[in-house]
């Protein structure tokens, strides 16, 4: 395949390309999940999207360890408003775009909730680059899990290039973060935006590190799930999960690029809110125990920490 150029003509075959394979990371993914899950399937909803295109949503429910979860597949193209454009800092209102994003909220407050998001776009003015990230909310943190998760996705990195996991890590510090909570959504993972074609790499180069992201995700998250699925949980422990969610719920509406790209260019609502947990709780004034385990994670919830 073609380097992708600056010329809107030559970005086709790698558009064909991209999409293609985000159809079948979207199959592969889904029987990662409900390998790992062992109770429920996904059900899928197509859909088109006004401006031209359109996606196939994949939605888990009460399944043996996942609660609630996603996995969806868009491909639309169209022109945004000049005002959405300059909010999402689009060169050009005319657009392409191209993704999965992944949701997973599981029952047990032992199994953290997980994220993945890796995408495509094209403006009208020929750029072309990749972005993604994935990234990791227990609700109780395990600093031996935790720096696992984090060393695993390095090695990925490092197979294309060392200051990728450094430059995006400390990327996903700074973007899953509350700042109105001072606290970090999880402990992290990597986060990209704007990886440009022709500038950051070659097509072919950002192409093979937005599959390898994609992969470190379904692996590490399917042995996540392995080791925590069976572990007992108290009442107390279910009532912290619906405070973290409710955290988890916060960013997603008030910060998360996603959700505003998608409600801002028309995308399908119940897709774009599939991030959400089924169930969280909000209390006036929320204290945490000193000395307790929920405790111990909230300390854990900031930025900077040297996972790997």
């Amino acid at each position: 395949m073609s380097t992708v150029t600056t010329s809107a003509q030559n970005l086709i075959p790698a558009r064909t390309a991209v999409e293609s394979w985000m159809r079948e990371f979207q199959n592969w993914l889904c029987r990662q999940l409900e390998t790992a899950d062992g109770g429920a399937t996904f059900r899928q909803d197509a859909w088109e999207h006004e401006g031209g295109g359109g996606g196939l949503t994949r939605v888990i429910s009460n399944g043996d360890v996942l609660e609630k979860g996603g996995v969806n597949f868009s491909a639309v193209s169209g022109r945004m408003s000049e005002a959405a454009a300059r909010q999402l800092l689009m060169p050009d209102p005319a657009y392409f775009a191209t993704g999965v994003s992944v949701v997973q909220h599981p029952r047990s407050p032992l199994v953290p909730i997980s994220h993945m998001n890796v995408r495509y776009f094209e403006a009208g003015n020929g750029e072309a680059w990749f972005g993604g990230g994935l990234d990791l909310t227990p609700i109780y943190v395990d600093e031996t899990q935790a720096r696992w998760f984090h060393e695993q996705i390095k090695i990925s990195c490092d197979r294309h290039d060392a200051s990728y996991y450094p430059r995006f890590k400390q990327w996903a510090d700074e973007y899953f973060y509350l700042p109105h909570r001072q606290e970090t959504r999880g402990v992290g993972g990597i986060f990209f935006d704007r990886l440009t074609v022709g500038r950051d790499g070659s097509f072919e180069e950002l192409f093979a590190f937005v599959q390898d992201v994609g992969e470190v995700y379904g692996r590490t998250y399917a042995e996540l799930i392995r080791r925590n699925r069976d572990q007992p949980h108290t009442e107390t422990q279910k009532q912290w999960q619906l405070v973290r969610r409710g955290r988890y719920a916060e960013f997603n509406l008030a910060i998360d690029r996603g959700t505003k790209f998608g409600l801002e260019t028309g995308g399908r609502t119940e897709s774009i809110l599939m991030s959400l947990p089924p169930q969280c709780e909000w209390h006036y004034d929320f204290q945490i125990a000193p000395n307790s385990p929920e405790a111990a994670t909230q300390a854990w919830l900031r930025k900077d920490v040297e996972w790997a």
